[in-house]
């Protein structure tokens, strides 16, 4: 991934330097389960821990001869260690290595983003508790609705991040597996207890039937969660975007100082930060499908996961990791203005109240039918004749046969949709 969505913590994960290193942490506790079993001397044992070492520059050099990755690796290695690095890699197969130290890198990965993702918890619940009251209008198919409050939706981004949480738990859990089972899985030159023994020392677990490799569907998992959670975050960025357009201009994005919008128009202040994650959040899908694609390959493996998994992996996990952060900044720096919201609902002269009339009319003993035939004709009467929806409800014969003007003016309270928002908060929190 290019340096401008790179960060440090995510960039040192899937760096080369970790990589090989988790690569010869595998070696080094494979040798050890070796040498507590006798198989290989245990003087052998400790030149290897103080010889090893990586270096990267060597390793890519040797692979532009072997033309393999793992081979070089271990050349490398073995080289610095001397006539004692025989005893490294005995019994294992390139992917016995390559799995366990991604799955140990995936896990590294996925708690970092756990760690982050956690911090727009507090986030959302403060936007969620200061405008649990706050008027705005609710919109469907991009038209106005029926009012809710601007906390409301800060709550209903505040639960998806808690199942995006609780999705990446899930794929941590299912990431955390490593195999040293050999060629084919099947422990011919290997004893099992070397999986378990190493398996423990890198935080993984034993993959209860490899073949060579661990089955693609773990991967495919993790990168599906990455887009479930990228998904989340752009359903959140989409509203933002929607509400910041000039029309509506019911919350904005931060603009810090000396920010510019554009380059020909001053006066711009744009949701780059939403936008971003939006167009982010499509490399994430396409990872996945990819990931998908991945699962199925011939036999007990072949290598055309392997291309892909080399940029999907480092890569998917380094796009999440920023747009969180950027969501962080976005949600923490947001916005909000209520007088605007107060003025857009104020546009559809309260017609927004025609369900409450009409439920109100049913009561009363119409049919539906009538009901609603009434209750549409009072507020179409209302936008052609630029007045109140109550105002045409008390002129609307029909209505004033069923309510007096008493009940009329409580249906177009607002206050009456809204009695619910608590019963809706103390489930949340």
């Amino acid at each position: 991934m290019i340096e401008r969505y790179t960060k440090p913590e995510m960039k040192k994960i899937w760096s080369d330097e970790n990589r090989f290193q988790k690569m010869l942490d595998v070696e080094i506790f494979a040798a050890e389960a070796m040498a507590k079993a006798g198989s290989i001397p245990k003087k052998s044992l400790e030149i290897i821990k103080k010889k090893a070492s990586i270096d990267v520059n060597e390793i890519n050099e040797i692979e532009k001869t072997v033309k393999h990755d793992v081979i070089a690796f271990v050349s490398a290695v073995v080289k610095g260690i001397g006539e004692d690095g025989r005893f490294l890699h005995l019994g294992l197969t390139s992917s016995d290595v390559l799995d366990t130290a991604t799955g140990a890198q995936m896990r590294e990965s996925v708690l970092l983003l756990i760690s982050e993702i956690k911090k727009l918890l507090p986030v959302t619940v403060k936007l969620a508790k200061k405008h649990k009251m706050t008027p705005v209008m609710g919109r469907t198919h991009g038209v106005h609705a029926e009012p809710m409050t601007f906390g409301l939706k800060a709550a209903s981004w505040y639960c998806e991040i808690k199942r995006c949480l609780e999705r990446l738990y899930f794929a941590l859990e299912n990431v955390s597996y490593g195999a040293i089972s050999g060629a084919v899985g099947t422990f011919a030159h290997l004893d099992p207890k070397i999986e378990i023994y190493v398996c423990k020392k890198m935080h993984l677990k034993p993959e209860p039937v490899s073949t060579q490799i661990i089955p693609r569907d773990r991967h495919s998992m993790y990168l599906s969660m990455l887009a479930h959670t990228g998904a989340s975050l752009e359903r959140i960025a989409v509203e933002i975007r929607h509400l910041q357009r000039t029309e509506v201009a019911e919350v904005e994005e931060p603009f810090t100082k000396g920010q510019k919008g554009s380059s020909a128009m001053p006066h711009k202040r744009n949701p780059i930060i939403s936008e971003n994650i939006c167009g982010l959040a499509r490399l994430l899908r396409g990872y996945s499908m990819t990931a998908l694609e991945n699962i199925a390959l011939w036999h007990e493996r072949d290598i055309s996961h392997s291309s892909t998994e080399r940029i999907m992996l480092p890569d998917a996990s380094i796009v999440l990791h920023y747009m969180i952060l950027r969501m962080q900044y976005l949600l923490s720096g947001l916005n909000v203005y209520p007088e605007n919201m107060q003025a857009n609902l104020n546009k559809t002269k309260d017609a927004f109240f025609s369900g409450t009339v009409l439920l109100s009319l049913v009561d009363k003993g119409m049919s539906r039918e009538s009901a609603y035939a009434a209750a549409q004709e009072a507020a179409f009467y209302a936008r052609e004749n630029k007045i109140s929806f109550e105002q045409a409800c008390i002129r609307n014969e029909t209505i004033k046969k069923h309510l007096s003007e008493r009940e009329i003016k409580r249906d177009c309270d607002i206050k009456t949709q809204f009695k619910n928002i608590d019963h809706i908060f103390k489930k949340i929190f």
